[in-house]
């Protein structure tokens, strides 16, 4: 049995791409439909109530599109809205599960680091499912909020003078901690992958929550005879707001012209 209604992807604005581009790398015949709040960037300064009301808008407007599987590319969303999907109309994956098993298989010395929005941070959900799987865990976590707009402005160089002080005053303290696993708790992050391994070393192994996600994804839709077979996927792209910074990036993460795919740009709040 194939089914080859597309992934559903969200996120709150382009870090969710990063997500993308490993959906496509582990399920190239998938159909994909992408949604990015663009508008209302960044989700991890907002209260719950906000992010969690965000977050439901976001996947109703990807159910329109008959998708078969809801991914919120988003850690924000996903340590802190994916209560409000337990009961959803199709499967829905979140970033925190994959992330905290993939950190619990590669830690060596139980010492494990978790970066992210300061809403990811504060709501523990990463501390919380380590704890569970590996109870003898000792949890570092640091918020980073500077990092997703660095991103958004393409400030991505790890030679770039002001995004080095920013990441030392952030990664710093986790890494006098000796810790040596650190989860890349926003989608964002691995855009700052080599400015991270430089602060942090060699020795540490990041964890990709994307890549994670999309490996379970896949097995997911192996297991339960959903995955497509499409020869030329089809991959459309919504935004809240067609920003540069978003079709740049789209470009650079997953080699395709935006502009060439007709990006729509919908009201959100009118969904």
């Amino acid at each position: 049995m194939l089914d080859n209604n597309p992934i559903g992807i969200f996120d709150s604005g382009l870090g969710g791409l990063t997500v993308m581009k490993e959906v496509i790398s582990q399920l190239p015949n998938e159909n994909i439909v992408y949604f990015g709040d663009t508008a209302r960037v960044p989700y991890g300064t907002r209260s719950h109530e906000t992010i969690k009301k965000y977050a439901l808008q976001d996947a109703n407007f990807l159910l329109k599109n008959d998708v078969k599987v809801i991914v919120a590319a988003c850690g924000t969303v996903s340590a802190v809205a994916s209560g409000e999907f337990k009961d959803y109309k199709v499967p829905y994956f979140e970033m925190i599960t994959p992330a905290a098993i993939a950190a619990v298989k590669a830690t060596k010395t139980n010492k494990i680091g978790v970066i992210g929005t300061p809403a990811t941070i504060k709501s523990c959900e990463h501390k919380h499912r380590i704890l569970e799987l590996l109870p003898a865990a000792q949890i570092f976590a640091n918020a980073c909020p500077l990092f997703v707009p660095l991103v958004e402005e393409g400030i991505t160089d790890s030679n770039n003078f002001v995004l080095n002080e920013i990441a030392k005053k952030y990664l710093l303290p986790l890494k006098e901690q000796n810790i040596d696993t650190l989860i890349l708790g926003c989608t964002h992050y691995p855009i700052l992958s080599d400015v991270i391994s430089k602060i942090m070393g060699n020795k540490i192994t990041l964890i990709n929550p994307g890549e994670e996600l999309a490996f379970s994804l896949k097995n997911y839709l192996t297991d339960n005879d959903l995955c497509a077979e499409n020869k030329t996927p089809k991959h459309n792209f919504f935004v809240s707001d067609m920003t540069v910074s978003f079709q740049k990036t789209a470009r650079f993460l997953l080699d395709e012209n935006i502009n060439e795919l007709n990006a729509k740009q919908v009201d959100i709040n009118k969904i």
